[in-house]
């Protein structure tokens, strides 16, 4: 009787978990239409998919055992989010990444760098950091370079650095200290000619940016930002620490790291809405390259993305994280070509010079 008893609340407890796994999944599959300017919440609902797809895989292969019927259950709403198990997983295994460019391709760089402070926190090492870090870059030979983050001082020229190799440039200077002597921001690098460039300011902080470039009989449009960050400090991040290890204080600090997460929301979407007006007025094939700050189940790269190709997932294998901090599920770096453009090459490669990793596409003009 008792054993009969502990069975069915075991099976009950087991279902409703199921149950709620499922509804939190299904949630989340409208995070790409629900701009977080107006339901904020499903952010967060995104951010946890990777999870919710293991869960939801675990208790299907659990019910296939123990009970088939149940299965039923986590397939269907696997198979409801399909949108989203596509922009999770590149199935590329084989794919690999040659420093040879294909004939005819434009190779792009794209890097978050971190503000060329490295990774290490020793005073020398900070120092090398920027020649290391354009090292790093320069090796691939790219003919196009995007960075997030970049910046460049009287006393420290960054721009020196590829301004050789690469006499076409344009930056946002979204930053300006010391009377314009530092200035931070997003840059584009080309070593074909630019014939035109622009600057969409964001209502806080960053912008937009693009420069429209030539290659032989081609014109093209290559964009690229830095979407509004959730802004951690390092008492963020020892914040983080104490919810994991359930310490006093937990409490507050689930409010303050919720309130900034749930601002970066919604700017994320207001800046998404205008990157998307943007891509849809360019007169040419585009190529939009950044750090959005969010992952692919989001309202922002499912908005950006529209109809864009996905360089890792054309190209890529497993998840991809691009960012190394925090959680191995954060794949908020990429690299996205308009349907006129063919994805030939994609990788991620970790330099160990900054938070993000370098990502690199050989892209090739469709004829």
């Amino acid at each position: 009787m008792a054993r009969n008893f502990f069975r069915r609340a075991l099976k009950a407890i087991t279902v409703g978990v199921n149950m709620l796994v499922s509804l939190v999944f299904l949630l989340a599959c409208l995070t790409p239409y629900v701009n977080p300017n107006k339901w904020w919440i499903t952010g967060f609902a995104g951010l946890a998919v990777p999870y919710l797809i293991l869960g939801l895989v675990f208790f299907l292969i659990f019910w296939l055992i123990v009970k088939p019927r149940w299965a039923l259950l986590s397939l269907l709403t696997l198979a409801i989010g399909w949108q989203q198990l596509a922009v999770v997983f590149a199935w590329h295994p084989g794919a690999g990444f040659t420093k040879r460019k294909p004939q005819n391709a434009l190779r792009i760089v794209d890097w978050n760098v971190q503000s060329f402070n490295g990774l290490s926190n020793s005073r020398e090492a900070r120092k090398l950091a920027p020649n290391e870090l354009a090292a790093s870059i320069l090796k691939y030979e790219p003919d196009v370079i995007c960075m997030q983050e970049f910046n460049t001082a009287a006393s420290a020229d960054n721009i020196s650095l590829f301004r050789r190799l690469y006499p076409y440039h344009y930056f946002s200077r979204d930053y300006q200290r010391d009377s314009g002597r530092y200035l931070s921001g997003c840059i584009i690098f080309s070593k074909y000619p630019v014939i035109d460039s622009g600057r969409i300011k964001y209502p806080v902080a960053e912008s937009l940016i693009y420069v429209d470039l030539v290659k032989g009989p081609d014109t093209m449009r290559v964009f690229t930002t830095h979407l509004q960050s959730f802004k951690f400090k390092p008492e963020d991040y020892s914040d983080l620490e104490k919810i994991r290890e359930q310490e006093d204080g937990n409490l507050a600090a689930s409010r303050s790291l919720a309130r900034k997460m749930r601002l970066a929301f919604v700017r994320r979407g207001t800046q998404a809405t205008m990157v998307r007006e943007e891509m849809d007025k360019s007169p040419y094939p585009a190529i939009i390259c950044g750090d959005f700050n969010d992952v692919p189940n989001s309202f922002a790269y499912f908005h950006i993305k529209g109809g864009q190709q996905d360089a890792f997932l054309q190209k890529g294998f497993a998840i991809g994280r691009s960012f190394i901090s925090l959680a191995p599920t954060l794949r908020i770096d990429y690299i996205l070509a308009s349907r006129r453009f063919e994805i030939k090459q994609f990788d991620m490669i970790d330099e160990n010079l900054s938070d993000h990793l370098m990502l690199v596409s050989d892209i090739l003009v469709k004829k």
